[in-house]
């Protein structure tokens, strides 16, 4: 049987039965079609949704893609973001239709996934050395000629554990080399010397071949502009290098790549002084929280905050939950907790009261703790809260908000829902 396409994929998410595996939705809903229920354009706050209820902004959302599609071709850079921030292929194919060369992800699971959706190009930011994975792999590069596949090498050992698991297929499997960002850092080969014999290592294979250098900027050890600079010079001038020994005999552009979503605006910078080399040179920036942004530690710490002429990112994400409780003075409880919250960076943040249909600033409203199910917020003297009402809250960390929710309702500012995404965590 022939493998669907990738938009064929996206529609059967359409055909999917709205059902108990779905958070939130309005219960007389059990039974349709997603598409059904889409069609329906219910409203957030009148179409009988129930707490807690994560929702994304429709026109932030787009916002955010056009402000990244612009910035990535201002810069020059091709942009692969990351997809393990959403593990979203609705959200994958609007990046891909706004311009980005490709999905950056984690691990395996995370490249199936992006392949049943029809994604022709994926990053993977790590070293691959599972061999039921490789050779799935390798099936998968066999199939389909149109398949662009690179993942990290950061040690010798997993290049021979690569070479023995893919031994005998037909196509070799594109590599750059990881440069680590320092000592103490995540992953990466740590010295120069280091990755010189990694490269060397593939080179001696035929079953990989070498196409460029990468790394993670983020975890530069007192990150500051002047160190991750440093860094990321680093990596370029080891692509020099490997150029200058002939490394990359055989590919057809030579990849370098780095960025997440702290400092691509340094990442914009250096790369714009790689000199010329023996081929052409494919930037690739991998940012993924910049899709929904965030309240809290990505808002602290975006690049636009050093660039604002360059524009702005907007928080996308608020989630819904509502008073349970109001057992004392200065204390309420709301009904989402950790299920529903990220928590990992920082707190939930009040921003919004709904009663009655009316909407007004959460003032004199913190979250000061997160029960698995319970929100505990602390209230001043001029909180106006009551059982009953609707708070919407801001969250940090995409990646941990994301995850929580399997299908995701996407509402215009007036609270019309008009599409609803689909996770795959």
């Amino acid at each position: 049987m022939a493998r669907e396409t990738g938009i064929d994929a996206l529609s059967r998410l359409a055909r999917e039965r709205v059902d108990h595996r779905f958070k939130g939705l309005p219960p007389d809903a059990a039974g349709l079609t997603v598409g059904e229920l889409t069609d329906q354009r219910r409203n957030l706050f009148s179409g009988d949704f129930a707490t807690p209820l994560l929702a994304l902004s429709a026109e932030r959302l787009e916002h955010n893609l056009a402000l990244m599609e612009a910035y990535t071709e201002r810069h020059g850079l091709a942009f692969a973001p990351h997809g393990k921030t959403s593990m979203a292929p609705q959200l994958f194919a609007r990046q891909v239709e706004r311009g980005a060369w490709g999905i950056t992800v984690a691990v395996p699971h995370q490249v199936w996934v992006a392949r049943e959706f029809g994604i022709e190009r994926i990053f993977l930011a790590n070293e691959l050395v599972d061999p039921a994975a490789l050779r799935r792999l390798a099936a998968e590069l066999s199939a389909d000629p149109a398949f662009r596949f690179v993942c990290y090498v950061d040690s010798v050992r997993g290049v021979e554990l690569m070479d023995a698991a893919l031994a005998g297929t037909d196509r070799p499997v594109d590599v750059v080399v990881e440069l680590a960002a320092g000592e103490g850092a995540r992953t990466g080969a740590r010295t120069e010397a280091d990755c010189l014999a990694v490269a060397a290592a593939v080179a001696a294979t035929d079953t990989l071949r070498l196409v460029g250098v990468a790394g993670y900027e983020g975890e530069v050890p007192k990150a500051d502009p002047e160190r991750v600079a440093a860094y990321l010079k680093r990596l370029t001038a080891l692509a020099a290098t490997l150029d200058a020994e002939g490394r990359f005999a055989g590919a057809d552009e030579i990849v370098v790549s780095a960025g997440g979503s702290a400092w691509f605006d340094a990442v914009a910078e250096v790369f714009a002084e790689i000199p010329e080399l023996s081929l052409p040179v494919l930037k690739l920036l991998r940012s993924g929280a910049y899709l929904s942004h965030d309240d809290g530690h990505y808002r602290r710490i975006t690049p636009f905050n050093r660039v604002p002429e360059e524009g702005a990112l907007e928080p996308a994400f608020r989630l819904w939950a509502q008073v349970v409780s109001r057992p004392e003075p200065g204390q309420a409880f709301a009904n989402a907790g950790k299920r529903d919250a990220a928590y990992d960076l920082d707190l939930p943040e009040a921003q919004v009261v709904r009663r009655d249909g009316v909407e007004r600033p959460a003032t004199g409203v913190e979250v000061s703790a997160l029960s698995d199910q319970h929100m505990w917020l602390r209230t001043t003297p001029e909180a106006d809260v009551m059982v009953g009402d609707w708070i919407g809250f801001g969250l940090s960390h995409p990646c941990t908000s994301f995850d929580k929710w399997p299908l995701i309702p996407v509402a215009e500012a007036d609270g019309t829902v008009v599409e609803y995404i689909r996770t795959f965590f």
